[in-house]
């Protein structure tokens, strides 16, 4: 099981909101086209450090036929509404192409927050693929809609490339000697361990459920990290 999608603070850029959003999302909404037929099916994205879209799909999905044959798509995910009416819940819908990818630590970072896909995963049937953004829509609620640029999608490379060099290190160090911390985080008790984490935050994880934190910002190298942890489990205590 997975943590509800958050929704947007209200005072949220429409950029940054959205990138939670992306970040957090454990289901969406794939749409594909094939001879000019639309198509939407339910898949479960996950994305990389630099905030591309991971998909497993299975050969044998009718969407994988379609990527194959036109690799233009959307995904849409959807954060909790905010009341009864569903056009309250924040979303973001991003347009790109997909392609089939064999990358195994792109993966592992897939399997860190859909640990149950660990069962089927390897299945000769199944493959990873990514969706490279290159534009979207945020509506943060109620007509609240914003366009989002490619530059709104992409994070610092940098930044990107820093934090994912020191990523290991930084989930070891917290695993083995900030237990007590990791559990301030998350916000409930347990032996909570973090499993993947980026410029806009990180996941962590317990028997079946997998968190979604973020920062209060997007960091620039693993020092804006350690300050994030520092700040979250002071202020989650």
């Amino acid at each position: 099981m997975s943590e509800p999608v958050p929704g947007a603070e209200p005072e949220d850029a429409p950029a940054w909101a959205a990138r939670k959003l992306l970040r957090a999302a454990r289901s969406g909404t794939l749409a594909t086209s094939l001879a000019g037929q639309p198509f939407a099916s339910l898949v479960t994205p996950a994305t990389a450090p630099d905030l591309t879209l991971l998909l497993l799909l299975s050969s044998l999905s009718e969407h994988t036929r379609h990527l194959r044959a036109e690799p233009r798509c959307s995904v849409q995910v959807v954060g909790a509404a905010t009341g009864v009416n569903p056009q309250t819940a924040p979303r973001a819908t991003i347009t790109g192409l997909a392609e089939a990818i064999d990358d195994p630590p792109l993966k592992a970072r897939y399997l860190a927050v859909h640990p149950y896909a660990s069962l089927y995963a390897d299945f000769d049937d199944f493959a990873l693929w990514r969706i490279r953004p290159m534009g979207g829509l945020f509506v943060g609620g109620f007509a609240r809609a914003a366009r989002l640029r490619l530059a709104d999608l992409t994070p610092e490379p940098g930044a990107v490339a820093a934090i994912a060099a020191a990523a290991g290190g930084i989930m070891a160090h917290c695993n083995a000697d900030h237990p007590a911390a990791m559990a301030r985080i998350a916000g409930a008790p347990g032996d909570w361990r973090m499993v993947a984490v980026d410029v806009d935050g990180c996941d962590l994880w317990l028997g079946e459920r997998v968190a979604r934190v973020a920062w209060s910002a997007p960091v620039a190298d693993p020092g804006g990290v350690r300050a994030e942890l520092v700040r979250l489990a002071r202020t989650r205590g």
